[in-house]
C-alpha cells in the first residue's frame, strides 16, 4: 500500500533530521515542515540543508505517489546530459520544487531551457513547488513561456487530479508524526 510506503520515506527524512536538530516545542511555517514538527528558528540555522532535505523530501514524496497511483507515470529521464524533470504523467513533465529562492540567472536560464527541450520533446512542463513564499522574480523567469507553475494548495490540487490522492491530507493527518529531536 502506497501509505507504508510513504511512511517509509517521511520516516527516513525523520532520522536523517533527528542528526541535524535540536529538540523544543515550536510553531512549524509549512505543511511539510508540521510532519517533522520542524521549527522555523531550527530551519534557519542552516537554510541551505533544510531547503535542500525538504525538496528531496517532497520530490520523493511526489514520485511515489504518482508511481503508485498514475498510470502513465515514467521515471526522469535524460536529453543529452541534462535531466529536465523528476518524472513524468501523461503529457506532463513535472519537477518539484520546495522553494524557489534564488534570483541567479543560471537558474533562470537552466529553467528556460529545460521547458524548451521539453516543449520540443512534446512535454508540457509542470513546476511543483510547496511553498508559496518564493522569489517572484525566480517565479516569473520559470514561467514565460515554458513552465506551468503551481504553488502551495495549488501543487497538491494538481497531484491530486492526477493521481486521486490527497497528499495534503496524508501530510496534515501526518503532523507532528515523525518529529525531529535529540
Amino acid at each position: 500500500m502506497t501509505e507504508k510506503s510513504l511512511d517509509k520515506i517521511l520516516k527516513k527524512y525523520q532520522n536523517s533530521f533527528i542528526q541535524k536538530v535540536y529538540s523544543e516545542e515550536n510553531d512549524t511555517s509549512d505543511i511539510l515542515m508540521n510532519v517533522f514538527h520542524l521549527s522555523a528558528e531550527i530551519k534557519q540555522e542552516n537554510k541551505q540543508y533544510w531547503g535542500r532535505e525538504l525538496g528531496m523530501c517532497w520530490q520523493l514524496l511526489i514520485v511515489e505517489i504518482c508511481q503508485t497511483f498514475c498510470t502513465n507515470f515514467k521515471p526522469a529521464f535524460k536529453i543529452g546530459n541534462d535531466e529536465p524533470c523528476d518524472l513524468v504523467v501523461d503529457q506532463y513533465a513535472i519537477d518539484t520544487k520546495y522553494r524557489i529562492g534564488s534570483g541567479d540567472s543560471g537558474l533562470h536560464k537552466k529553467y528556460k531551457a529545460y521547458g524548451k527541450m521539453l516543449r520540443q520533446e512534446g512535454y508540457e512542463p509542470i513546476l511543483l513547488i510547496l511553498r508559496e513564499d518564493n522569489l517572484p522574480a525566480a517565479i516569473k523567469a520559470c514561467e514565460v513561456g515554458t513552465w506551468t507553475i503551481y504553488t502551495g494548495d495549488q501543487s497538491f490540487n494538481f497531484i491530486k487530479e492526477i493521481s486521486d490522492f490527497d497528499l495534503k491530507q496524508f501530510l496534515i493527518e501526518r503532523k507532528g508524526d515523525f518529529p525531529v529531536q535529540r
